[in-house]
């Protein structure tokens, strides 16, 4: 029997970071904390996932970056996303 491990999958390491940000769609924003990072993706903590679409800009205010992001995953209050 073969054991993997899909605690890992993503193809890019993610650095550990605690960065505010926007989720910004059509005339709305909604803040939000950066948790970590990579080239390919983040996830964010939010308040609330009520009204937050799919697809989004994501605008990391310290860094003054702009990523248009495409949800992966949902849970709780955390969101991931991968960059297109």
């Amino acid at each position: 029997m073969t054991v993997v491990d899909f605690t890992e999958v993503r193809k890019t390491r993610r650095r550990q970071i605690l960065e505010m940000a926007l989720i910004r769609f059509g005339n709305m924003s909604i803040g939000c904390v950066v948790r970590n990072l990579s080239e390919a993706g983040a996830a964010l903590g939010v308040g609330s996932q009520r009204g937050i679409p799919d697809q989004f800009t994501l605008i990391v205010i310290s860094k003054k970056k702009i990523y248009s992001c495409q949800v992966v995953w949902r849970r709780d209050r955390t969101i991931g996303v991968s960059f297109y």
